[in-house]
């Protein structure tokens, strides 16, 4: 059985001395009471939950399944009463509103919470998630009446939310969606369709489930134009605003996945259902966006979280299985063989995941500080820069971090043999688990085509501008230190391969719009390897100057992953920039037939 040990040390490390949030957060509007010591408080509570009541459940939810019977969802044994222990310890409810019934912590705080939770079950994970998100939808556009029935109780956890987009013939194409609604006449509108791939569609896990859900109107505009966003849920609240009768809402059946078994993952029916109206009529897709951005950031982070936990078995195996003897002559010679670990590509593997992880680990706090600049700095500009940062960043955090999450996982089982394609050690289900993120919540493709096609353009490149001006100015701030060198001049030339490339794509897309689309893909891990690349640089210069006054070699640690990073991961952009340069063409001049 797999192993979890919660990364705290590094993130610590990421939160006080890299980001320096400490001082960034406390400064802003309500955040004055966010100490270090009741963010490492937080983080260390946090990390005995998901060691000690997620984790020893995942394999076994995993094996089990959720099951549909007779109509209604069961979640796999343990995950009803950790649940409870969950919402009672109050951890859905840590960045919420104060006024109803949260924590008000930083979103911060929330998400390196988040990164735990993944590593030590993903199917849990994802019931509170969507809650979370269908929290914040919830309150960005719904009507206080609306906020005030519904949002204590999600918060609390005792209802949970959904995110109701998919149809059974259409899925990124939401111009497609024939879910109706029809007015009551009495504030309410009747829902009538059928979605699929409903992530907590239906469990056992919370009194009452609420549903945002897509539908039209009877005379909407064709496309998604003419899309509205409603709240559905699954018992009528009755006078005291308990559950009360069925709402014309059931669950048709229940997938049967790849991974993520012990999350219920269903289709929904909606007959005649009642819902009310969340934002204006017509503009359904752009109030759920606030749902899927959420969602995004949260999905991207399961790869980090999954990536984590591999990586932890992994070198524990390595350390412990003897295979061979080393090239470089013996390392163990009181035993048959040296262990896994004194061979280089089973380091390569390993090294490839910690430097994968710690870089996103690091641009993940980063995101989520800006979220919280974007939500309560008091100057307009600031926020507005970050609410940019955090745009621009977040396609790249939920197709790279579940792009290198699937890569990650697969290594670490490699790391195993044959030992990792059974079931007992774990780590097949790492890889299972994994799969997933690349594709829902928008595939990978879809959000590349969000880089390349509406982030590099927005307010006139703005958001590109202003994150390559941050760079530059990192660059120049410290291109002179001999020793930093090493880190300065893979970022510098890093920083200038991307924005000559994103030029060129800017100037090119115009002739020939098929430019975009083949290069988004190879873009955007160019923009995240360059990103990580900062980020490595900054960790490199943190832990330069602390690593004399180390005696745990922490930061010596930290310094030979950089090295890796810069060495051996980082020169991919090279041959990425070349197949993007290389055209549309190549991909375009296929006739159909031919495939």
């Amino acid at each position: 059985m797999p192993s979890y040990k919660a990364p705290i040390r590094d993130l610590q490390f990421v939160f006080h001395e890299l980001h320096e949030a400490d001082k960034t957060l406390s400064e802003l509007p309500g955040f004055d009471e966010v100490t270090p010591d009741l963010v490492d408080a937080i983080l260390e509570e946090g990390g005995k939950i998901c060691e000690e009541l997620l984790h020893p459940i995942n394999q076994s939810g995993d094996q089990e399944g959720c099951r549909f019977e007779q109509g209604k969802v069961t979640t796999p044994k343990g995950f009803k009463e950790a649940y409870q222990t969950f919402i009672e310890g109050g951890w859905p409810s840590l960045a919420a509103d104060p006024e109803l019934g949260g924590q008000g912590l930083p979103e911060t705080i929330s998400f390196m919470l988040e990164e735990m939770l993944c590593s030590a079950n993903v199917s849990f994970s994802l019931y509170p998630g969507l809650t979370r998100g269908a929290i914040n939808a919830i309150s960005h556009h719904a009507t206080d009446e609306l906020k005030q029935q519904y949002l204590p109780k999600m918060v609390e956890g005792v209802w949970s939310g959904t995110m109701c987009l998919t149809e059974p013939h259409c899925g990124t194409d939401l111009g497609l969606v024939r879910t109706k609604a029809v007015p009551k006449g009495d504030g309410g509108y009747a829902i009538s369709g059928t979605k699929i791939f409903i992530t907590g569609g239906d469990h056992d896990l919370t009194e009452n489930i609420i549903h945002l859900v897509l539908a039209r109107l009877p005379d909407a505009p064709e496309g998604v134009r003419g899309i509205s966003l409603f709240l559905v849920p699954k018992l009528m609240p009755d006078a005291q605003n308990e559950p009360g009768e069925s709402n014309g809402v059931s669950c048709g059946s229940i997938e049967h996945k790849m991974g993520i078994k012990a999350s219920a993952t269903c289709v929904m029916n909606f007959d005649g259902a009642t819902g009310y109206l969340v934002g204006p009529e017509n503009k359904g897709l752009a109030c759920m966006f606030t749902m899927m951005n959420s969602e995004r950031l949260a999905i991207g982070m399961q790869g980090l979280g999954l990536g984590e936990v591999a990586y932890q078995n992994a070198v524990t195996y390595a350390r412990e299985r003897l295979q061979s003897r080393a090239a470089t002559g013996i390392k163990a010679p009181d035993k048959a063989a040296d262990p896994l670990l004194v061979h280089p590509d089973i380091r390569r593997m390993l090294l490839t995941t910690r430097a994968y992880n710690e870089g996103a680990r690091a641009l993940a706090t980063w995101t989520a500080i800006n979220i919280d600049l974007a939500h309560r700095h008091p100057d307009l500009s600031k926020r507005e820069e970050a609410d940019d940062y955090v745009a621009l960043i977040t396609p790249i955090i939920k197709a790279f971090f579940s792009d290198y999450g699937y890569e990650t996982t697969t290594l670490c089982q490699q790391v195993y043999g044959g030992h990792g394609y059974i079931q007992e050690w774990g780590m097949e289900q790492f890889v299972r688990d994994a799969r997933i993120a690349q594709i829902y919540e928008g595939t990978n493709g879809i959000q590349a085509l969000d880089l390349v096609r509406r982030k590099l353009f927005l307010h006139d490149g703005r958001l590109p501008k202003r994150f390559f001006n941050m760079l530059d100015s990192y660059v120049a701030e410290h291109k002179g230190e001999a020793a930093l060198a090493e880190f300065i001049e893979p970022l510098s030339e890093a920083n200038a391969l991307l924005q000559a490339l994103t030029t060129w794509l800017q100037e090119t897309s115009p002739q020939n719009p098929d430019e975009l689309g083949a290069a988004a893909t190879d873009y955007l891990r160019i923009f995240a390897l360059t990103t990580f690349a900062w980020l490595w640089a900054r960790m490199a210069q943190v832990a330069t100057q602390k690593q004399a006054a180390d005696s745990s070699g922490f930061y010596q640690t930290k310094l030979h992953t950089a090295r890796f990073f810069m060495g051996r991961l980082l020169p991919q952009i090279q041959g990425l920039d070349s197949a993007i340069r290389s055209g549309a063409n190549l991909m375009m001049a296929l006739d159909e037939a031919e495939f």
